[in-house]
């Protein structure tokens, strides 16, 4: 390989890719091309780097297989920078398994990363752990243990663990400052301020007080019955009951958590729960039927006492009742949580993320647009829809709620 090549490599590993530039600008042979995509990459113009790898992977030969790999794994990449996450995974994993094969581990570790930070922003922070579980960070480079502590971080705070991601952060710092790459510090100190920024909020009947991730963890190990708006589920001392697919019940666990001690009319938890203005007997006996789902639900955490106008929550073992709130809400918060991370996503990747069909997540896009809250950027099959990030929270605890057993 020759010495330009070479240069721009060390560039671009540095995060200068100004200077790699400067180098191959003019070149169009394929290590040329696949580090000019590279480097128009990390300038942000995605389409022309896409482009550009994709002429760099026709351009290497058939028995280059580990320079094809690495251009999948950079556009898989830049896909991922571009929010498009329908990109295919199955070609990825052919890729890994390629720099696996013939010793590029540096390379495999990144695609592997790649894959996790995917599963992250679908919110499936289970899988995205085991992915991570088979790679040993001391025997990589000083810029890719920074990227997987980030990862180890951004899962521990998904999973409510405070502790675990300040101390992920703090090793991801010490590496970035190891890698001398500054877009990579910048990313870490973005992390840590997220882990700082408020994350919930105490209804006003408690005080309406904003907690941090640290007050949350700490707040879900006690011995609280813990009713969580963030995440739709029910816990106290490590039980939890998951309300996420069922939201008839949830919406009735919190308007009884918010009352407690006291009882909640039967007429107030069916405008609540079910939205209707004026109940019937047709709804009161709805409001029966669901009040015995949701003693059931709840199980050994609490019972549902009926009384003369309404019903109370009773936990057991004489624990308090709390209601952790989301720090903002308002509608469509699910969408504005995932805009919130200063990205273009495209309506398709939005509806993956959130598990709902594009139509619907296009009609709220266009609700939310209609107030200045987003805004579209492109056309047709370009269009990306952006937000600046909501100033001073967290959006951690505004992603979707993850699915059962993760």
């Amino acid at each position: 390989m020759d010495s330009l090549i070479v240069a721009a490599a060390r560039a671009l590993a540095a995060g200068d890719p100004l200077g790699a530039l400067n180098r191959v600008a003019l070149r169009d042979d394929a290590p040329a091309l696949a580090l000019r995509g590279i480097a128009m990459a990390q300038l942000g113009d995605l389409v022309r780097a896409r482009a550009l790898v994709r002429r760099a992977a026709r351009a290497f030969g058939p028995r280059e297989a580990v320079a094809r790999a690495r251009c999948v794994v950079a556009e898989a990449e830049i896909a991922l920078a571009a929010r498009e996450l329908g990109w295919p995974v199955k070609a990825l994993d052919a890729a890994r398994a390629t720099l696996d094969a013939h010793g590029d581990r540096a390379n495999a570790a990144h695609a592997r990363y790649l894959q996790a930070r995917r599963l992250l922003l679908l919110g499936r922070p289970g899988e995205a752990g085991r992915l991570l579980a088979g790679l040993d960070p001391a025997a990589l480079p000083a810029a890719l243990r920074a990227i997987h502590e980030l990862l180890v971080a951004g899962i521990a705070m998904r999973r409510l663990q405070a502790t675990a991601a300040r101390a992920a952060l703090a090793r991801a710092g010490e590496a970035a400052r190891q890698a001398r790459i500054p877009a990579l510090a910048a990313e870490v100190e973005s992390a840590v301020q997220t882990l700082d920024a408020p994350a919930a909020r105490l209804p006003a009947a408690a005080g309406g007080r904003l907690l941090r991730l640290d007050e949350i963890e700490a707040l879900l190990a006690s011995d609280a019955l813990v009713v969580d708006a963030c995440r739709h589920a029910v816990g106290a001392a490590g039980t939890a009951v998951t309300l996420a697919r069922r939201p008839v019940l949830f919406a009735l666990a919190r308007a009884l958590g918010e009352a407690w001690p006291q009882d909640v009319p039967r007429d107030a938890l069916i405008l609540q729960a079910f939205r209707m203005r004026h109940a019937d007997a047709s709804h009161r006996a709805r409001l029966r039927v669901e009040i015995g789902r949701l003693r059931a639900a709840l199980g050994v955490l609490a019972g549902v006492h009926a009384t003369p106008r309404g019903f109370a929550l009773a936990p057991r073992g004489g624990r308090e009742v709390v209601v952790l709130a989301r720090p903002v809400e308002e509608a469509h918060t699910a969408v504005l949580a995932l805009l919130a991370d200063g990205e273009a996503w495209s309506s398709s990747a939005l509806a993956m993320a959130l598990g709902a069909s594009q139509r619907t997540v296009q009609r709220t896009l266009d609700v939310l647009a209609a107030s200045g809250k987003v805004q579209p950027v492109g056309r047709g099959r370009a269009r990306r829809w952006a937000t600046p990030p909501m100033p001073g929270f967290a959006t951690a605890l505004l992603l979707p709620a993850p699915l059962p057993g993760d």
